[in-house]
């Protein structure tokens, strides 16, 4: 199923239910913590327009969704959509540990225009696997929005065992996993027994999920490699296996430094060392350190990206 709107954005197919190259954005802040929703409409025009995106994510880990209130999910959310809408895909993060409150976040940004849903693994709570089938399956039944559930072990705690994703891929809404639980293996047996469409969630494995079936990404460094990551998936998908690999590894330093720490620190730090909307972190998350920064600098030129 194909994002649920009267006109797909570009790069929406049954095959590529949101295109191939998302970025998890992240929600600027101005300098003393409120929304910048300026800054987020200006974020998502670059990264759509020039960086080569075909859809962003709003509201995900990256977008420090556990730090903003559902008004401000939906604020950010309507700024994106009104950006950027008419010409790529919007998934909205509406993942808690809550079923209800995760329903509640799900009406709320279908009404806002959202194009897809990306939910998350309940976290903490820690429930079978026949409770996150039931969850999923709640979520997915309360909008017409396709879904990509969000398998994320080491943040959530339990993975999706591969039979439970055999069975959510029965429902028609739920159409991708993004991974980042790292197992090719158990990878290889769900694009083998289903139809849904993977996205690779961990960028350091996004070309090795490439050579298994995944049809794209849910990037994080995409922020400021955008173009490369759109060659990589292009000239994977054109059969050149090997330009691909060599994009893969000249952004190996990239990857690196860019989780050096949590991926939004210095995502926000490199944004801010390009003159772009990003701002600050909110705690319990703090910003990059100056010798932090020199670090990241270090590590994007060693990556062919100098700041």
């Amino acid at each position: 199923m194909a994002a649920s709107s009267a006109s797909a954005p570009p790069g929406v197919t049954p095959e590529t239910p949101f295109g191939r190259v998302l970025t998890a954005m992240v929600t600027p802040f101005t300098r003393d913590g409120a929304l910048d929703l300026d800054g987020a409409a200006r974020l998502a025009t670059e990264l759509v327009d020039q960086g080569g995106h075909d859809g962003l994510v709003i509201n995900g880990t990256t977008g420090e969704a556990p730090t903003t209130s559902d008004a401000e999910k939906e604020q950010i959310l309507r700024a994106v959509v009104e950006a950027v809408g008419d010409r790529a895909s919007v998934v909205a993060g509406v993942g808690t540990n809550d079923t209800r409150h995760t329903v509640e976040l799900a009406r709320s940004a279908e009404k806002a225009g959202a194009h897809g849903l990306l939910v998350v693994t309940p976290y903490y709570n820690k429930p079978p696997q026949s409770g996150l089938a039931a969850h999923f399956r709640s979520v997915a039944d309360s909008t017409g929005l396709p879904v990509i559930l969000y398998d994320i072990p080491g943040r959530s705690g339990v993975p999706i065992a591969t039979d439970t994703l055999l069975r959510l891929a029965e429902h028609d809404r739920i159409v991708a996993v993004k991974d980042a639980k790292d197992d090719l293996g158990a990878a290889s047996t769900v694009l083998a027994n289903t139809n849904l469409a993977y996205y690779s969630g961990t960028d350091m494995l996004n070309l090795p999920l490439l050579s298994v079936g995944a049809v794209g990404f849910v990037s994080v460094v995409g922020h400021i490699v955008g173009p490369r990551l759109r060659e990589l998936v292009d000239v994977y998908v054109a059969g050149d296996v090997a330009r691909a690999k060599e994009i893969h590894q000249g952004l190996l330093p990239i990857y690196e430094g860019i989780f050096r720490s949590q991926g939004v620190i210095l995502v926000k730090a490199a944004l801010g060392l390009q003159g772009r909307p990003g701002g600050p972190v909110r705690s319990p998350l703090v910003d990059a350190t100056t010798a932090e920064i020199e670090r990241l600098r270090a590590d994007l030129a060693a990556g062919g990206l100098a700041l």
